[in-house]
């Protein structure tokens, strides 16, 4: 079971959580808001090598907590793993774009000189945007656009680029969601709660429920939930094989 963009650190309790998605055996992509909470939340997986912290900046934040790239960049050599990163071009958040655009061409840019790192990327209406600096910016990793609602262009766009795609069950609640995830390719997707912010309902979603969304890819694809899981897994595999051949080449820092 793999939740590849979950916020573990902003639950209620998110000791219980970690603990049960140690439990369960759960691999955890366990992404940060800001570079200041990178300690705490890595913390939280307990030397356990299924969760892993993702050291970010989140595009929302981005305007109030620019002066903490000298932290993300001493920790950066610490993670292959970098999120919650991107740019968000909802209407309120306009006024602080180009705060959002400084922080993610600097993050790209420091992942770039580092060798490259597997970057879990916020895209909300800004998906144009996110797609311009990542195809400017080559060497800063593998993208993976978490919940991606860009257009059907765009998505076209995102994969001649190479990116990957973290979808949920959120996502796939949708009808654009589910439209979009149909076109994505079989061999580049992996599953995410987006917990606690993503719902069904008025229900947080928990990282064990990230497995709900194989059960959805298995009704788009017409196969077995079983065989869509199996499937997700070799994604995985894939992934961190790739990643892990050129930590050990020495492309990556």
């Amino acid at each position: 079971m793999i939740d590849f963009h979950c916020h573990l650190d902003l639950y209620p309790d998110p000791h219980k959580v970690a603990e049960e998605c140690r439990r369960q055996g759960i691999y955890v992509l366990s992404v940060t808001t800001t570079p200041s909470a990178w300690n705490g939340t890595q913390a939280l997986s307990n030397g356990t090598d299924r969760i892993r912290t993702a050291l970010g900046l989140h595009p929302q934040l981005a305007h109030e907590r620019q002066s903490e790239l000298q932290l993300f960049d001493r920790i950066l050599a610490a993670t292959r793993y970098v999120g919650e990163v991107g740019l968000d071009g909802s209407p309120e958040l306009r006024p602080h774009w180009k705060a959002q655009v400084a922080v993610f061409e600097h993050v790209l840019r420091e992942c770039q000189q580092a060798g490259g790192r597997v970057l879990s990327i916020h895209s909300r209406r800004a998906a144009k945007e996110v797609l311009d600096r990542l195809e400017s910016s080559p060497g800063s990793g593998t993208p993976i656009l978490h919940w991606f609602s860009g257009s059907m262009s765009d998505l076209e766009r995102a994969i001649s680029l190479g990116c990957w795609f973290s979808v949920g069950p959120a996502m796939l609640a949708s009808q654009k969601g589910r439209a979009l995830a149909a076109k994505m390719p079989r061999n580049r997707i992996l599953t995410e709660s987006d917990g606690p912010f993503a719902r069904i309902g008025h229900t947080s979603l928990m990282p064990w429920q990230a497995a709900d969304a194989a059960a959805g890819f298995a009704k788009l694809w017409s196969v077995s939930t079983t065989d869509a899981e199996k499937a997700i897994a070799s994604n995985f595999r894939n992934l961190t094989r790739t990643f892990d051949a050129r930590v050990s080449s020495g492309t990556v820092a």
